[in-house]
């Protein structure tokens, strides 16, 4: 018979207290290997830190631990069956990969060196990502010691990847090589953070994005634009109108068919964002701007997290450098990039954009345009029974009700959305002022044991509510 609540979240809390001191140790001496994927010198870091992973997560008690190679950098991948055969399938993902960082870049202490200052642990990747994979260790050891189980409520697999700092190149391959290994009825994602300390709340989705290059030539050279300006196209002034045609005078993109498929968000949905303490002054000045813009109707926040858009991250053409050189260039050049929402399809905006594209260009100029692959969004309705899983179990570790919000960048979670068909759910204790990618990169202890205690509660909450699930 299961404990009452309130023992029961006292029992883990106690344990994960009780094991704070060998649980943050293991964390430092993990953080201070360098495992920097972006660049090729740190090649032996990452896989040395995927062997210290696989090696931690043997010793938590995981019967199955492997290290999955790919023509990068290796994923570590893990599994420990429930006794329950009915029970259901959770994958956890991560990335044990970090940022560069460098003493000279503005750090007050050695990057891979951890430092615990007013409850605070400053290293490299101590929140992006590694505290949080490794809050799930201890995690399912409180949640074992507990419970009296000498395994998992739930088949527990984890999948932490060592390239998602470097754009993860080779993981939807992966996901797909092993994809029969890593099927699962659940994907819980700890790469990811709350609204504030005061504030505990769950991610529900992510945008995905698509991106592209457009090259405009118009003059095979580039020619006097006194002897010719005015009688021959230009495609400095093509792309110019090519970006001026991008958004309408509301600020919604222009491109016939965008929108399709776009699941709106719901009244329940836009009560809860505007329920946030949000601090537009404060987040203008965060985004270092001095107002706010975009799609007429929606705030801010619902902008950011469940808006596509449409953005010109460069543009250029012509003749750079000081003074002046009078002459029609003879090619010109744009990215753009699109943040997608739920119900929109990466392949539809691809050709949505290329149609578009070629009815902008004028006769007399040529253009290509090349795409990047894209990254699907991922999106988990509110009333869906795992995303109410994962905010109970939060809910219990925190002591309050958690809020609900949405992710404005991309990820490789949707890739495995879309590779296994099973929901993407988050579940990260990151606050936005530990700093990831910047230095003095840190987390918060008390956070960072929440999290250990949320994964506990979470395994038994999800074996117990999944059965109802048609």
């Amino acid at each position: 018979m299961s404990q009452p609540v309130d023992s029961a979240v006292s029992a883990v809390r106690t344990y994960v207290e009780q094991h704070r001191a060998t649980f943050l140790d293991d964390l430092a001496e993990w953080l201070r290997i360098p495992s920097v994927s972006a660049r090729p010198d740190h090649a032996a870091d990452v896989r040395r830190s995927a062997d210290w992973l696989a090696a931690a997560l043997t010793a938590t008690g995981f019967p199955t631990t492997e290290i999955w190679t790919t023509p990068g950098a290796p994923a570590v991948y893990a599994e420990w069956p429930s006794s329950d055969p009915g029970a259901p399938t959770v994958l956890v993902y991560g990335h044990h990969d970090v940022q560069p960082a460098a003493r000279e870049d503005g750090w007050h202490s050695e990057p891979f060196e951890p430092l615990v200052r007013d409850n605070r642990m400053y290293a490299r990747g101590a929140a992006d990502d590694k505290g949080q994979v490794f809050f799930h260790t201890l995690g399912v050891r409180a949640h074992l010691a507990t419970t009296g189980r000498t395994a998992p409520a739930v088949h527990l697999k984890l999948l932490i990847e060592g390239e998602e700092e470097s754009g993860s190149p080779h993981f939807r391959t992966l996901v797909e090589r092993h994809a029969d290994r890593l099927a699962a009825d659940v994907v819980i994602v700890s790469d990811t953070g709350m609204w504030s300390e005061d504030t505990p709340t769950v991610c529900t989705g992510m945008r995905g994005l698509a991106e592209c290059e457009i090259r405009l030539h118009g003059p095979d050279q580039d020619i006097h634009s006194g002897s010719f300006g005015g009688a021959v196209p230009n495609p400095a002034t093509a792309v110019a109108r090519l970006v001026a045609a991008l958004h309408d005078e509301h600020a919604r993109v222009a491109i016939p068919g965008f929108y399709d498929g776009v699941v709106e968000l719901t009244d329940r949905e836009r009560e809860l964002f505007a329920e946030l303490p949000f601090d537009e002054r404060e987040w203008l000045r965060a985004a270092s701007s001095h107002a706010t813009a975009g799609e007429a109707g929606y705030s801010t926040l619902e902008r950011v997290w469940a808006r596509p858009t449409a953005e010109v991250n460069g543009i250029g053409g012509g003749y750079q450098g000081p003074g002046s050189k009078t002459v029609i260039p003879s090619s010109a050049m744009v990215k753009l990039s699109f943040r997608l929402v739920a119900g929109q399809d990466p392949d539809h905006i691809e050709k949505a954009v290329r149609d578009w594209v070629a009815g902008q260009i004028p006769d007399g100029v040529r253009y290509e345009i090349a795409f990047s692959p894209a990254t699907r969004p991922c999106l988990t309705p509110l009333d869906h029974p795992a995303l109410q899983s994962v905010a109970r179990a939060m809910g219990r570790a925190f002591g309050t009700p958690v809020r609900f919000t949405r992710e404005g960048g991309s990820g490789p979670a949707a890739d495995l959305q879309d590779v296994l068909g099973a929901p993407v759910l988050f579940l990260g204790i990151s606050v936005p002022s530990d700093g990831w990618h910047a230095p003095d990169e840190k987390v918060e202890l008390d956070l960072l044991l929440k999290g250990a205690e949320a994964s506990a509660h979470l395994w038994d909450d999800l074996a117990e509510h999944w059965r109802h699930v048609p």
